[in-house]
């Protein structure tokens, strides 16, 4: 399992989700360019020493992600979360090597990339709300994702 953002906007969504990531074991995938540098304060107080932990590589844009998955670097299906897809993420058959991808929290994703994915789901809301936060609707996503492929770590109650 693998998230993707998409051209992120916002450092503390972004931090928040290398935090998750890094509790989970998840690889993160950032596809530039980002509404903010990857060393801003911000990122770092959401992130906290988590983001130290997290693995995610940096893609320079689109095609640079594209390669990546051709060349076997980045692998699985691509899973775009979209409020224009029409499966819900619930009723959506994940498998251990999905790549869970959002778009920027300002302008999701353009039709290329929607053309682009194999998957659109979509997480079910009362009409007239526009999205959820992107940190909350990875977390949403990524649980449901993990839960139907047992992905959870498996580990040792703390002490």
């Amino acid at each position: 399992m693998r998230i993707c953002l998409f051209e992120p906007d916002i450092p503390q969504n972004t931090g928040t989700i290398l935090r998750m990531a890094a509790c989970f074991g998840v690889p993160v995938d950032i596809i530039e360019p980002c509404g903010f540098l990857l060393t801003s304060g911000a990122l770092k107080r959401a992130g906290m020493d988590y983001i130290d932990k997290a693995d995610y590589i940096r893609h320079a844009d689109w095609r640079d992600f594209v390669a990546a998955r051709k060349n076997g670097t980045v692998p699985g299906r691509l899973v775009l979360l979209t409020t224009k897809g029409a499966e819900p993420y619930c009723d959506f058959d994940f498998r251990a090597d999905d790549i869970l991808m959002l778009g920027s929290e300002s302008k999701g994703v353009p039709d290329q990339v929607h053309e682009d994915v194999d998957a659109r789901i979509v997480i079910p809301m009362r009409p007239h709300m526009r999205s959820l936060n992107v940190a909350m609707a990875t977390a949403m996503t990524l649980g449901e994702a993990l839960r139907q492929t047992d992905g959870f770590p498996k580990s040792e109650p703390n002490e």
